[in-house]
């Protein structure tokens, strides 16, 4: 099967968007589970309009599947996104450790709803 291909532009649209920390720290956690913005924002320890800032980003580039349950938001990744062969190939390059952290500070009931 044949990669898609995608201009310049685009590549570094995608590349920019990912290049945030916190970003591509987001996908790392939601290629693992579906996470609820409250849960995100006691992970990541920022307010919630900045997680919901950086949520939108994704979500507008495609790279995200929300899902509302009541007043919940839930977010996981779309694997069927555009750019996801980029994201996952990104994502599989990259270290765990922070993604192990904030999976830690959840089993310990700091990431809840």
């Amino acid at each position: 099967m044949e990669k898609e291909k995608h201009s310049i532009e685009q590549l570094t649209a995608c590349l920019k968007l990912v290049a945030d920390p916190t970003r591509f720290l987001l996908l790392k956690l939601v290629d693992q589970k579906t996470y609820c913005v409250c849960e995100l924002v006691e992970m990541l320890h920022i307010s919630q309009p900045a997680v919901s800032q950086h949520l939108r980003k994704l979500k507008d580039f495609d790279l995200l599947i929300e899902e509302k349950r009541e007043q919940w938001r839930y977010f996981s990744l779309n694997r069927n996104a555009r750019y996801y062969s980029i994201i996952r190939e990104l994502l599989d390059h990259s270290d765990d450790q922070d993604a192990r952290y904030l999976q830690a500070l959840e089993k310990e009931g700091l990431a809840r709803c």
